[in-house]
């Protein structure tokens, strides 16, 4: 992430997520499938790193993964519903779906604000202070799991 951010920021060819071809939408959405294929690589960060390979600016890369993300959030809290239903023999009552459209309205709002934080705030520092997070939680919990 920080290599591809130091690499490829300078060399945007599209500042807004307005302006992205098919081919750079496509590509993009294709790192997905790297996050899944490989433990440990996060799908945002994939999709971000790709955007910016394929010469989207870091405020669209940003945008775009985030907008990819609806989808993908959708279907595995459909997945996991119907599942929680169909196994469950239990019926889901009014009062339930109502507590679960609140969680649903809440989530959304407060994922609103965090990712406009977030935004603003890789805007201003870059993905290097992230990148030494993982670095270091990722040693930290290695170090743990060879210490037991």
């Amino acid at each position: 992430m920080w290599v591809v951010d130091k690499q490829f920021s300078d060399r945007a060819t599209t500042e807004r997520m307005e302006g992205m071809t098919l081919r750079q939408a496509v590509v993009i959405g294709f790192t997905q499938i790297f996050a899944a294929a490989f433990p440990g690589v996060s799908r945002s960060m994939a999709t971000i790193a790709g955007g910016q390979i394929m010469g989207l600016s870091r405020p669209a890369a940003l945008e775009f993964s985030f907008f990819l993300s609806i989808p993908v959030m959708f279907a595995a809290t459909g997945y996991k519903l119907l599942q929680f239903v169909l196994e469950s023999d239990t019926t889901v009552s009014a009062q339930q779906w109502q507590v679960l459209a609140v969680g649903f309205v809440v989530s959304f709002f407060v994922a609103w604000a965090v990712i406009a934080w977030f935004m603003a705030w890789v805007n201003k520092h870059g993905f290097a202070p992230f990148a030494v997070y993982r670095i270091i939680v990722g040693s930290a919990t290695l170090a743990w799991i060879y210490s037991s």
